[in-house]
């Protein structure tokens, strides 16, 4: 590294105040400064930061936007997801590798460009969709995917790229509580200061507000076991790390919103006592990073973030942001706070909950962006107010993300207790034979199932609403899932490691016409095992998708089984590819081909 490389890295580290709890953040501006994190880099963190160089490495590794080795001036990644795959991703990637003559994850010679995947952008919406240089492009055609093999050969950054190649679009189809009810600044603070710390958190509690994040536990139960905490020091974290493919809900919120959201931390840290809060933002959204910089800023100048909020007396509250970097575990909340402390994002063991021994090992509570939105308005308007809409059991709203194969794919807010058919509808969803509610490790729905409604006590969701049409393979969509929680398991525990990579081998053997009775069998015996005894909710979740499948459309699994014996799982030709591909043969001699006598 130069001299100046290595004074951008001191000034980088002097910025964060040599504070090894913000290595992720740290990181992330050095993959900005040199693309890649070398060894020599590595090295001189754990200096200046008294760290383990070990420790270091280990974080750098874990997240999938840091690179330990050279990816090229210009990494572009092809989302994925099932949607974007659907609406031609596949086929728009081999364009670009036949562009620039790679194999995927391959670094041209030249070091400018290596081409790979990654998991949901949160741009569902507007598909297929890429990131470069972590910049996120949507919207992908022919035309754009050559436009953008022109700038790279040009060499042009980013973010000096065509304005309209770089927009994201927002699609608010319907809106009601959150997106419809105006809330001066200040104004739920005011109330929340009114009626006391004490009576907000009953009046949370009896608004029968529960988590919009998917687990759907009462928020006013979470809040008041921080508050009775002991320790004065207190802490809240809203989760926008939305990544469970087809889900961008949060997005929109933040981009509509998010005065609203801080609002809601603001009531929370009135409610709980505390004096600091964060925003964990994904990482395929840096677009939203300076408009909520600008809003802190513009709170702070209003007396609505900092000191003595309002002109109450040692009410202090002030907000930073943290941005992931590409890691579906950090969803879950002990994960999350795990990554705000500079480590990886293994979920803790649990009791203790972060209620109360959360960030810094201090109380804490972690809520989704939609559930603040939500609170904000309950401490303004009341819970009587709120509970009037929805069901019984699911006061509020719900905003459901909704893509794949709808003439009007976006966000939609609705009371709890709509049907699927009418979301359905409402989308111009002709011919669905699936949907897939709340993402990957959610719900399968099948026709005869389109009349439930969206509510924890019927069909909860964290937000992703995904429709398959008559067309789709729904055996594709399956194999595509199970991929997705093979590269996203975090690796801490045996059952969800190889669980989850069980069940992505099996999947793609039966996929391939190459499957067996036995595939099957093993494919729900390996779910009920990563369900009963992982160590999070990814391991517990991971199989619901191959469960539901496996009921629900059976006879597509039958119909793929190359015969209904019992055949041997593994090909012995198949294995030996590499070796073929290594050494350029491909005669019949290469071959392991069975006698057929």
């Amino acid at each position: 590294m130069t001299d100046a490389g290595e004074n951008r890295i001191d000034q980088i580290v002097a910025r964060h105040r040599g504070d090894g709890s913000r290595l992720v953040q740290i990181l992330r501006e050095v993959m900005a400064v040199r693309g890649w994190i070398p060894p020599s880099t590595l090295t001189e963190l754990a200096q200046a930061l008294g760290l383990p160089y070990a420790h270091i490495a280990g974080v750098a590794s874990f997240y999938s936007f840091f690179a330990t080795e050279p990816r090229g001036r210009f990494r572009v990644l092809f989302s994925d997801n099932i949607t974007d795959e659907m609406a031609g991703s596949r086929e728009l990637r081999v364009r670009m590798l036949d562009a620039f003559h790679l194999q995927l994850n391959e670094v041209s010679h030249d070091g400018l460009v290596s081409v790979g995947t990654t998991s949901c952008t949160g741009l569902c919406d507007q598909g297929p969709a890429l990131l470069v240089n972590g910049v996120p492009i949507a919207r992908l055609t022919p035309a754009r995917i050559g436009a953008i093999c022109s700038l790279i050969r040009g060499g042009s950054p980013v973010e000096l790229w065509p304005e309209n190649l770089r927009r994201i679009d927002s699609h608010v189809r319907r809106g009601d509580m959150l997106f419809e009810t105006p809330l001066a600044p200040g104004d739920a603070i005011a109330a929340a200061a009114a009626r006391g710390a004490a009576a907000t958190l009953e009046e949370v509690s009896a608004s029968g507000l529960r988590g919009r994040g998917g687990a759907g536990f009462s928020t006013g139960s979470k809040w008041k076991a921080c508050a009775a905490a002991p320790g004065p020091e207190r802490y809240v974290v809203c989760n926008a790390d939305e990544g469970e493919p087809g889900t961008f809900k949060d997005r929109e919120l933040l981009v509509h919103r998010a005065d609203l959201v801080i609002e809601g931390m603001t009531v929370a840290a009135l409610a709980i006592g505390a004096c600091q809060g964060f925003i964990y933002l994904r990482g395929e959204y840096p677009f939203l990073i300076a408009p909520l910089e600008q809003l802190f800023a513009e709170r702070r100048s209003k007396n609505l973030l900092g000191r003595d909020i309002r002109g109450i007396r040692g009410f202090d509250f002030d907000i930073e942001l943290h941005v992931g970097a590409g890691a579906y575990v950090c969803g879950e909340e002990s994960a999350l706070i795990e990554s705000l402390e500079g480590r990886r994002g293994i979920p803790r063991n649990r009791p203790p909950y972060p209620v109360t021994h959360g960030y810094k090992n201090k109380p804490t509570i972690v809520n989704n962006v939609e559930s603040l939105a939500a609170a904000a308005l309950v401490a303004r308007h009341g819970a009587a107010w709120f509970r009037s809409v929805g069901t019984a059991k699911s006061s509020g709203t719900k905003v459901l993300s909704v893509s794949g194969d709808v003439a009007r794919p976006g966000t939609y807010e609705y009371p709890f207790g709509v049907s699927v058919q009418q979301v359905l509808g409402d989308a111009g969803a002709a011919e669905a034979q699936a949907v897939q509610v709340g993402g990957p490790s959610g719900m399968l729905l099948a026709p005869h199932e389109f009349g439930r409604r969206i509510a924890f006590e019927d069909v909860p969701s964290a937000g992703a609403f995904m429709v398959f049409g008559a067309s789709r393979d729904m055996l594709a969509a399956i194999d595509n899932f199970t991929r997705f929680f093979a590269h996203e398991a975090c690796g801490f525990c045996t059952p969800c490691r190889v669980g989850t990579t069980l069940n992505a081998q099996m999947m793609a053997r039966i996929v391939a016409g190459k499957g067996s009775r036995r595939d099957m069998k093993d494919l729900g015996r390996v779910s009920a095992l990563m369900k009963a005894t992982s160590h999070c909710g990814l391991g517990t979740t991971a199989g619901n998708p191959v469960v539901d499948a496996l009921s629900k459309f059976r006879p597509a699994f039958e119909a793929r089984l190359p015969s209904l014996a019992v055949l041997p799982t593994f090909d012995l030709d198949e294995a030996l590819a590499p070796a073929r591909e290594a050494t350029a043969r491909d005669d019949a001699e290469a071959h392991f081909l069975e006698d057929p006598q």
